[in-house]
């Protein structure tokens, strides 16, 4: 796939992440997903195969994914000019290893759902706060230096790591079960987008909430893909899901525009 020109207009502003479309949405959506079986294939599935506790595949599979994830964005933060594919495998990156790394600090180290996702909420809260002091904005519209691309990419691996947390909290600890819990995530993205369009609350905030809220979204419904019936899930083959829904994210990556985002209109907090 061809990279896309990151340069907007005459304004000269550099940037490396996609414009923010309904497309954007549902490949986040589906990649959310994706994180959620994809980390329990391999630290739930494979260290039963190979007869490992899953506290080990937890450490296992933060192992993997964690250095994956490092990789990618170095690449992400080092190309010049905005690569759908290379974007789109680093949020897929971010995701499974948040899907991993929730799972060893709520049940491994046994902070539990709520402490956890008490927890990753402030990291989310002081990753943003930092970036703000640091480099005057917090606007997803303006990733075009190293330093906001380093925060934007942390800022994301903690909402995707606290989006697992609050997706097990909800489903389980607050009893909505996974259905009850995806349907839950999936009223207040609609009730998100409804104050975009209705008010005039600052989009960046709005935006953060949205993409916040997709990960619970996406991990509810890969946790009922692929959970025992005896626990509300479907029982589908992890693996099985995890094709799947990788065919359906390369199509949709394919099928859709990705344009790299320009410069926004207005001033970004």
């Amino acid at each position: 796939m061809k990279a896309v020109n990151t340069y907007s207009g005459d304004a000269g502003i550099m940037s490396k992440v996609p414009e923010i479309t309904i497309g954007f949405w549902l490949i986040k959506i589906l990649a959310t997903t994706l994180g959620e079986t994809g980390g329990d294939s391999v630290s739930m599935s494979f260290t039963d195969m190979v007869g490992l506790s899953h506290d080990a595949g937890y450490v296992i599979g933060t192992a993997i994914f964690l250095p994956l994830l490092a990789i990618l964005a170095a690449l992400q933060i080092r190309a010049r000019s905005f690569h759908p594919a290379l974007y789109w495998m680093t949020i897929i990156a971010s995701t499974t290893a948040g899907t991993t790394m929730a799972d060893y600090a709520t049940r491994s180290l046994g902070i539990g759902y709520t402490g956890g996702s008490a927890l990753l909420f402030g990291l989310v809260i002081a990753s943003l706060a930092l970036w703000k002091l640091s480099v005057g904005k917090i606007s997803a519209d303006l990733v075009n230096t190293p330093k906001a691309e380093i925060f934007y990419w942390v800022t994301i691996t903690f909402s995707q790591t606290l989006g697992t947390a609050l997706g097990d909290w909800t489903a389980d600890t607050s009893g909505f079960g996974y259905l009850g819990a995806a349907g839950l995530f999936s009223l207040l993205l609609v009730i998100t987008t409804a104050l975009y369009y209705a008010t005039n609350i600052s989009r960046v905030l709005l935006f953060w909430a949205a993409f916040i809220l997709t990960r619970p979204l996406g991990a509810t419904v890969g946790d009922f893909l692929d959970k025992p019936s005896d626990k509300g899930g479907l029982d589908l083959s992890r693996t099985l899901a995890t094709l799947v829904l990788v065919i359906a994210m390369a199509l949709l990556i394919w099928l859709l525009p990705q344009r790299a985002k320009g410069q926004p209109e207005g001033q970004p907090i």
